[in-house]
């Protein structure tokens, strides 16, 4: 209003030369500006002044009486408009939903109607069909032919009864090079870091696995595997240390390191976070480093494929949108129980 009264005090021809501007830049304006979008409050301003122009004016405006029409309307869909609901059942619990879709993903011999057994033995009543209905739209086909023996599940359930070993260098700051020798267990990706050397040899090799099943103690008779690779450091003496307490020693192909994926995932993670950060001094400084790494990895890191818990974390949870379903496996993973976490 106080930009409008400034207006009577200008002369006409100061008027009208502003309008002759105001007239180009909006020219200019449309050329670049398709549809703008107006508050409703310059709706309201456009409306009460577009009515004195001229009608051969109100055409090339931007609120023209079509436009005034169009807005009533709307106005008036918005007073007069209820709540609708879309017809037919509600939609299913997303509690539901994810419990059914991670039954389906970690059982692939099971059908609708066990996964629905399952559910109810959880406290959880749905039916076959809308069981059906959710792996559907997820993309998971039915029972016979959600899993075909892949090597993955295979992998899955073997995973808890099988290690993982290999080698990864650090160079010092003095150029010097030394030899890191961990272990890995796959099923909960425990890290075992067994030794740091500058000259590793068979006899230090089979000394390390020595102590491997020294510090697994009762643990050692669950491992029936070991994955490696041929690496000359692995002499007949470390496989007949494995071979002594029931452990199969598996040879990856030749320059296949994609075949012991775990152990080169975790070398990946432990320069990332630990060597490549730091300067390391001897092999006394890296052997501490990793001690300290390794119970940093095992008791707090949060791993991705154990749904963000740390691989010490024994409880195998399945976080939920309310609450939490704990996972037991049996035969190694060939059979899952579940319950309520406590």
């Amino acid at each position: 209003m106080v930009g409008w009264l400034s207006l009577l005090a200008r002369n006409d021809a100061a008027k009208v030369l502003e309008i002759l501007v105001l007239r180009h830049e909006v020219a200019v304006l449309r050329r670049q500006v398709d549809r703008p979008r107006l508050s409703w409050a310059d709706r309201a301003i456009l409306s009460a002044l577009v009515r004195p122009l001229p009608k051969a004016l109100r055409v090339h405006r931007l609120v023209t009486p079509g436009t005034l029409l169009r807005w009533h309307q709307r106005l008036v869909a918005r007073q007069w408009t209820y709540p609708q609901r879309k017809p037919g059942r509600p939609p299913t619990d997303p509690t539901i939903v994810a419990l059914v879709l991670r039954l389906a993903r970690e059982n692939s011999s099971w059908g609708y109607e066990r996964i629905r057994g399952e559910l109810k033995n959880l406290g959880y009543r749905v039916s076959g069909a809308t069981i059906r209905r959710i792996l559907k739209r997820a993309g998971l086909e039915p029972a016979p032919r959600r899993g075909n023996d892949q090597w993955r599940d295979f992998i899955r359930a073997h995973a808890a009864s099988t290690l993982a070993c290999d080698f990864f260098s650090v160079d010092t700051v003095t150029l010097r090079r030394l030899y890191v020798f961990f272990v890995a267990e796959v099923g909960t990706r425990f890290v075992h870091v067994l030794g740091v050397t500058a000259r590793p040899d068979g006899a230090w090799v089979a000394q390390q696995a020595r102590n491997l099943l020294i510090d697994l103690g009762d643990r050692a008779g669950e491992f029936r595997f070991l994955v490696r690779d041929r690496d000359a450091k692995f002499t007949r003496a470390f496989d007949e240390v494995m071979a002594g307490n029931g452990t199969r020693v598996i040879k990856i192909p030749p320059r296949s390191p994609r075949a012991n994926a775990f152990a080169e995932r975790w070398v990946r993670t432990a320069r990332c976070e630990c060597t490549d950060r730091m300067l390391i001094f001897g092999e006394w400084h890296l052997r501490m480093m990793l001690t300290e790494y390794a119970a940093h990895y095992n008791q707090h890191r949060p791993h991705r494929s154990l749904d963000l818990r740390p691989p010490a974390d024994g409880a195998d949870l399945i976080r939920l949108p309310v609450g939490w379903i704990e996972r037991r496996q049996v035969l190694g993973g060939l059979i899952n129980e579940y319950e309520r976490a406590g």
